[in-house]
């Protein structure tokens, strides 16, 4: 273990001379990685050769490249799941995990429908399908890397995944019409960072851009997800979209215009930031139905 100790404490110099914020977490989740184990068993880890040694000075390395940690070690923990993530697809975040808090929570009609817009890795849709296993669940992206991740992250559960633009499908009233007025809850979230806004050097360099910026004022995607929850809601369905910690109020606003949705809610992540706004489609409903 004094081995290990020192090989992790010269990682984590590394990794925060790099300007990583999690030095000590990343360098220690990278060990637990590649010994075959869990971060915080790291201490019953009993003997490493030098191949191993070797393997932990390359992956250190590319972490203080900014290369996603997430990247090297091929997963992520999202609520109750974990998800395969890598190269072509958008990581999820903790803050998105407020939004799955708050869809977990609501009261739905028995075997509901779900449409979880802007899948990405299929996070929100995964999820929610091992809270609901009688939903019906769809998640709906029109990145073919993202949806092979959402696949894999999907099996043994019942969401389906349907290839789609959601411009296309806002702009187009015949796609998808089955839905109409007859989902119970959709998610989303879409891409929504300005463009030219300032990120981090693991989204601006391996995050997927158009899975992350979404038009001069991070509204334009968050715009046609609104069209699409008016028209998918049933009376009573229920409504949560992410956006950008400084578009709150506008997606507020944006929601109300519509006319169709009530008891409209902006609502914080977990560190207390405007992160989702939830709302309720207009009309009488009864989720014993």
């Amino acid at each position: 273990m004094t081995v290990l100790r020192r090989a992790i404490d010269c990682a984590a110099a590394q990794l925060a001379e790099a300007g990583i914020d999690s030095a000590r977490h990343d360098a220690e989740q990278l060990a637990a990685h590649l010994a075959g184990t869990e971060r915080g068993r790291l201490t019953l880890v009993e003997s490493l050769d030098d191949d191993f040694l070797r393997r932990y000075h390359e992956v250190v390395a590319a972490r203080s490249r900014r290369v996603p940690l997430q990247h090297l070690i091929g997963t992520e923990a999202f609520g109750p799941v974990l998800l395969h993530v890598g190269p072509g697809v958008f990581i999820p975040r903790p803050e998105t995990e407020a939004m799955l808090a708050w869809a977990t929570a609501q009261q739905l009609s028995a075997s509901p429908v779900i449409v979880d817009v802007c899948t990405g890795s299929g996070a929100l849709a995964v999820a929610l399908a091992r809270h609901r296993p009688d939903a019906r669940i769809i998640g709906i992206d029109d990145s073919p890397a993202a949806l092979d991740y959402a696949r894999r992250n999907a099996e043994g559960t019942s969401v389906e995944l349907l290839s789609a633009d959601v411009t296309e499908l806002a702009s187009k009233l015949g796609l998808l019409a089955e839905l109409d007025a007859r989902v119970d809850l959709v998610v989303s979230n879409p891409p929504y960072v300005p463009d030219g806004a300032t990120v981090e050097p693991e989204v601006a360099q391996y995050d997927p851009p158009r899975a992350v910026f979404g038009g001069p004022d991070g509204m334009a995607v968050i715009t046609e997800v609104v069209r699409l929850a008016g028209r998918w809601l049933r009376p009573g369905g229920l409504f949560a979209v992410e956006h950008d910690d400084t578009t709150s109020a506008r997606t507020v606003e944006l929601i109300a215009s519509t006319g169709l949705f009530e008891d409209i809610q902006a609502r914080q992540d977990l560190v207390g930031r405007p992160r989702f706004v939830t709302a309720r489609r207009r009309g009488a409903h009864d989720f014993a139905s």
